[in-house]
C-alpha cells in the first residue's frame, strides 16, 4: 500500500503529530452538513469550543436545533450519559461574526458547492485566523488547487470531504495537493482517526475517489431509464448496495449534485455528460420497504452489467491514475457508500473472464469510459483487511475492519499469516506487532461466519475450530517475536489471537472478555487451554471469564502479569510493543508449556449468569469438563484437541441453537437448559 499517498505510515496513528488535538474548531456554513460535522467533532472532543458561522440567522437557529436534537436523541437511546451530553451541547457559538473564529486551530469550510463562494469565504477566514491555523474545505468534487488558488498560506490547507450523515458515517477523504505540507495531511488523518473516523488520502483530482464512484453510479443509473424504471434499477442494485441509487438520490436531494459534479468531470471527456432526466425530476418513485418487483431475467442482467460496468470502470480509473489505493477504495465503498462488498471483492467473485466481458461491454455502450490498463491480477494484489507498516525493523500489522470493530474472519487471519510468512526469513525484520485500527478495538472477536450452518454437526464444527486455528498454530511455532498491542477491547477470538502472541502490551483503557458463553458456545480455538497454561495462577479469573463472560481490565491484566506494560496513547503503545520485540529478537522465545498444569478447582454453578442473563447450564457443564480435561493433558497439542472437540459438542446443544439464533435475530437469548 506504500505510495505517494502514504509516504511513511499507512496507519494514521503511527504518525507523530506536530500539534495536539484542537481546543477550538470553527465551521463555516450552517446548512445540512455543517451542523453534522460540528456534532461529530463535539461528540469526540466535548471539551472544545466550537464556532459555527453562517450569514443566515435562520440557518444558525436551525443548526442549533439540529445539534440539540442529536444530543437529546443520544441521551434517549442511552448512547450518551447526561453529563457527557451536557459537555457536547455546551460551548458552541452560533454566529454571523467571522471575528469569533480568530482563535480557531482548525477551520472547516462547509458552504455550498460553488467555487467563487468558497474562495470568498477562504479570504474571510484568512483575514481572521493566525498563520498556524489549518484551513480545510468540505467539497465532494472541486480540487484543492482551485479552491486555494489565491490562499495566502496554501501550505496549511487541504480538502476534508465528509460523507452523510457526517456525525455517523466514518469515512472522510483527505486530499494531498501540490502546495499542501505533508505534515498537515498527516495531522488531519491522525486527528480524524483519533476521533473515530476512517481517513482516506486521495490525490487532488476532480471528485477525488469515492464521489467519482458514487456520482457515476447514479448518473449511469439515470441513463438506464431509457430501458428500465427506477424501482427495477434499485432492486437490482441492492445485490451490491444496501440502498439503490434512486432511493439515495431522494434521501439526499441529490439530482442537482450529480448534474454539477458530472458536468465538472466533463473536463475529462464528454462521456461524463450528466443524464438529462436528472435536471427535470425532483424525486423518484422507488421501492417501498420490503417491496419486490418481478423483473425479466434478461433485463435484470442488463441492469446488473451496466451498473457493474460503471463501478468497475471508475474503480480501474482511480487505480490506473493513482488517485487512491486499492485498499482505501475497496474499504471506502463499503463504509462511505454502503456497498455490501468492495468493487475489487466483486471483481474477484466474478473472476477474470466475466469481469473482462462486463467492462468491455460497458465500454462499447459508453465510449470513452475508462477500463483495465493492467492485467487482472494487479487489481487483486493487495491486502483487504490489514495494513502493514515498518518501524525500526519491526513490521506493524494493523487489523483494519472499522465497520465491525476489527472483527476477525478467515480472510483476516490468512492475511496476517501471509505477512508473517512473507517476512519470517528476512534478516532485516526483527519481529512483528499486531494491533487494531483506531483506539476502540484490538478486535471484537470472530465473525459468526459459517458456524450457523454447522449447528448440530459435531464433526464439521470440530474441523471448523481446527481450520480457524491455522494462524494461531503458526504463531505457536514462530521463530520471530510477535507482540500483541491491545489498543482497545479484545473479545473472544480477538483475545484468543492476542494470547498466542509472545507478549502482550495494552492501552490503559483496554479490556478483555470471552463472551462466547452468552451465545451458547465457547472459545474453541485455544481459549479453554492457553490462558491456564500461560498464567495458571490466574485460573480463577479465567474461570469467571470463560464460564460467565466477566471482563478483565488492562490494569488487572498488568497486575497478574498477563500484559507486560500499559500505555497512555496509541503511539506510545506501538513504540512500547516495538521495544518488546527488539528485546526478544534473537533470544529464546516464551512458548506455551507442553505439559499438564494444575489449576484452581472449578466451583459448580447451579444457576450460571452473565450479569442479568441466565446462561445455559448444559453449555457451562461442557466448558467445565473441557477445562479440567485440557489442563490434565500431557501435551499442548492434545489439550487443544479437547477444546476443538468441546466446541463440536457445544454445537449440538439447544443452548448453541438458541444463542446463535438470538444473535442473528438481534434479540436476547432465553436459555432453558
Amino acid at each position: 500500500m506504500k505510495s505517494d499517498l502514504y509516504p511513511k505510515y499507512v496507519n494514521p496513528l503511527l504518525n507523530r503529530p506536530d500539534r495536539p488535538l484542537p481546543e477550538e474548531v470553527a465551521i463555516i456554513g450552517a446548512g445540512t452538513i455543517g451542523p453534522d460535522i460540528g456534532y461529530y467533532i463535539k461528540s469526540a472532543l466535548p471539551g472544545i469550543r466550537l464556532v459555527l458561522v453562517d450569514i443566515d440567522e435562520k440557518q444558525l437557529q436551525s443548526a442549533e436545533k439540529t445539534i440539540q436534537g442529536y444530543v437529546k436523541k443520544a441521551i434517549d437511546k442511552k448512547k450518551m450519559k447526561p453529563d457527557y451530553a451536557e459537555s457536547v451541547g455546551a460551548n458552541i457559538v452560533y454566529t454571523t461574526d467571522y471575528s469569533e473564529i480568530k482563535n480557531a486551530e482548525l477551520v472547516i469550510e462547509a458552504a455550498t458547492e460553488n467555487l467563487e463562494i468558497k474562495k470568498k469565504i477562504l479570504a474571510q477566514i484568512e483575514a481572521q485566523v493566525g498563520e498556524n491555523t489549518i484551513i480545510t474545505s468540505n467539497t465532494s468534487s472541486i480540487p484543492a488547487a482551485r479552491i486555494f488558488a489565491e490562499a495566502k498560506h496554501p501550505a496549511r490547507t487541504s480538502i476534508t470531504h465528509f460523507f452523510a450523515p457526517a456525525w455517523r458515517n466514518p469515512a472522510v477523504e483527505v486530499v494531498t495537493w501540490e502546495k499542501s505540507e505533508r505534515s498537515i495531511v498527516d495531522y488531519l488523518t491522525w486527528m480524524f482517526c483519533s476521533t473515530g473516523k476512517v481517513p482516506i488520502v486521495t490525490l487532488d483530482r476532480i471528485c477525488f475517489v469515492l464521489d467519482r464512484i458514487f456520482d457515476n453510479w447514479c448518473n449511469d443509473a439515470a441513463l438506464l431509464l431509457d430501458e428500465a424504471i427506477a424501482p427495477q434499477v434499485d432492486q437490482v442494485a441492492q445485490e451490491f448496495v444496501f440502498a439503490g441509487p434512486f432511493f439515495v438520490l431522494n434521501l439526499a436531494r441529490g439530482n442537482p449534485i450529480i448534474v454539477e459534479t458530472n458536468t465538472l468531470q466533463m473536463e475529462e471527456g464528454e462521456h461524463y455528460l450528466p443524464a438529462n432526466i436528472l435536471r427535470s425530476v425532483d424525486s423518484w418513485v422507488t421501492l417501498r420497504p420490503g417491496e419486490k418487483l418481478e423483473i425479466d431475467s434478461q433485463k435484470a442482467e442488463m441492469i446488473r452489467d451496466r451498473l457493474l460496468g460503471v463501478l468497475f470502470s471508475q474503480s480501474f480509473d482511480i487505480i490506473n491514475r493513482g488517485i487512491g489505493t486499492l485498499e482505501d477504495l475497496n474499504l471506502g465503498c463499503q463504509i462511505a457508500l454502503g456497498f455490501r462488498k468492495g468493487p475489487f471483492d466483486i471483481i474477484r467473485d466474478l473472476g477474470e473472464t466475466k469481469t473482462e466481458n462486463i467492462i468491455s461491454g460497458f465500454q462499447k455502450e459508453r465510449p470513452g469510459m475508462p477500463g483495465m490498463e493492467s492485467d487482472y491480477d494487479s487489481y487483486q494484489n493487495f491486502k483487504r483487511h490489514v495494513l502493514v507498516d515498518e518501524m525500526d525493523g519491526v513490521k506493524i500489522i494493523t487489523i483494519r475492519r472499522p465497520q465491525v470493530m476489527n472483527a476477525l474472519n478467515d480472510e483476516v487471519n490468512m492475511e496476517i499469516l501471509e505477512v508473517l510468512k512473507e517476512n519470517e526469513s528476512d534478516p532485516d525484520v526483527k519481529g512483528f506487532v499486531i494491533t487494531g485500527y483506531g483506539d476502540r478495538a484490538f478486535s471484537a472477536g470472530a465473525d459468526i461466519g459459517k458456524f450457523p450452518e454447522m449447528l448440530g454437526d459435531a464433526g464439521a464444527s470440530v474441523q471448523y475450530s481446527r481450520d480457524c486455528s491455522l494462524l494461531l498454530r503458526h504463531l505457536d511455532q514462530f521463530d520471530k517475536p510477535v507482540v500483541a498491542a491491545l489498543n482497545g477491547l479484545a473479545l473472544g477470538g480477538g483475545f484468543e489471537l492476542a494470547i498466542r502472541c509472545h507478549k502482550l502490551v495494552a492501552a490503559e483503557q483496554a479490556w478483555f472478555q470471552f463472551p462466547e458463553v452468552t451465545l451458547g458456545i465457547l472459545p474453541g480455538i485455544g481459549g479453554l487451554v492457553v490462558p491456564y497454561r500461560r498464567w495458571p495462577n490466574s485460573a480463577k479469573l479465567f474461570h469467571d471469564m470463560i464460564r460467565q463472560g466477566s471482563r478483565m481490565t488492562a490494569k488487572e491484566a498488568l497486575d497478574l502479569g498477563i500484559v507486560s506494560a500499559l500505555a497512555g496513547d496509541y503511539l506510545e503503545l506501538i513504540e512500547m510493543a516495538v521495544r518488546e520485540v527488539k528485546e526478544m529478537a534473537g533470544k529464546p522465545l516464551p512458548r506455551i508449556p507442553d505439559e499438564p498444569v494444575e489449576i484452581t478447582a472449578l466451583e459448580p454453578l447451579e444457576k450460571p449468569k452473565a450479569g442479568k442473563l441466565t446462561l445455559s447450564k448444559e453449555v457451562v457443564d461442557i466448558i467445565n469438563k473441557a477445562i479440567e480435561e485440557a489442563a490434565a493433558k500431557p501435551s499442548f497439542e492434545e489439550a487443544l484437541e479437547v477444546g476443538y472437540k468441546a466446541f463440536g459438542e457445544v454445537a449440538c446443544t439447544e443452548g448453541a441453537k438458541e444463542g446463535i439464533s438470538a444473535f442473528m435475530e438481534n434479540r436476547t437469548p432465553e436459555f432453558n437448559k
